[in-house]
């Protein structure tokens, strides 16, 4: 359904605030507009681009939250957080992020995004990478979006968490990853206290 202009914007500005991270593709086939109308629309509401809101939603609501490294330096933004369990971040594929002849992604852009992902999710001051076992599934292409999904998979009491990273395009799975981390502070079972810490 066709709506006005004033209408329109009122639904869209509605709608973004829901759903920080729905796209001006997927804006425009709800509203059956062109992504050009959606663009004019934000600018006109002073509401920026998807890149920046993600940044915005993610640093208001993880930057005191992330211990392990500052919330810039996680390749990718990310989107949701629960420490020593899971986390999810979003990569963006770009032109500096692919080999010019193909466009094919650079296999450390994936990497990247997943191992800083598997380091955010750990509640320490200090997490250190100490293995990795990595697969690349396909192929990623200039413009797709890499959704990462981290699942800490073992909390162990002598300082080692393995975190199983999982990344995927749409609902294909392009990566996997299980990263091996070492974490200063040693994981306390419930009901145990310093003192009887070896």
């Amino acid at each position: 359904m066709r709506r006005n202009k004033r209408e329109r914007q009122r639904l869209l500005q509605a709608t973004i605030e829901e759903n920080p991270f729905i796209t001006d593709e997927q804006l425009a086939e709800k509203f059956s507009v062109s992504i050009q109308t959606i663009r004019l629309d934000r600018l006109e509401l002073s509401i920026p681009e998807l890149r920046e809101r993600i940044k915005h939603v993610a640093e208001r609501t993880f930057a005191d939250e992330v211990k392990s490294l500052p919330i810039e330096e996680v390749i990718g933004e990310i989107i949701d957080m629960q420490l020593d369990e899971s986390a999810i971040s979003i990569f963006d594929v770009k032109k500096e992020h692919v080999f010019k002849r193909n466009q094919i992604a650079r296999g450390h852009h994936l990497f990247a995004q997943a191992n800083s992902l598997a380091v955010a999710v750990i509640n320490d001051e200090l997490a250190l990478t100490t293995k990795a076992n990595i697969r690349f599934m396909r192929p990623v292409k200039e413009g797709e979006r890499v959704v990462a999904k981290a699942k800490v998979k073992n909390l162990n009491e002598n300082g080692r968490t393995i975190v199983e990273v999982n990344s995927y395009v749409g609902q294909e799975l392009v990566f996997q990853g299980e990263f091996h981390m070492y974490r200063s502070n040693v994981v306390k079972k419930d009901g145990e206290n310093d003192e009887n810490r070896n």
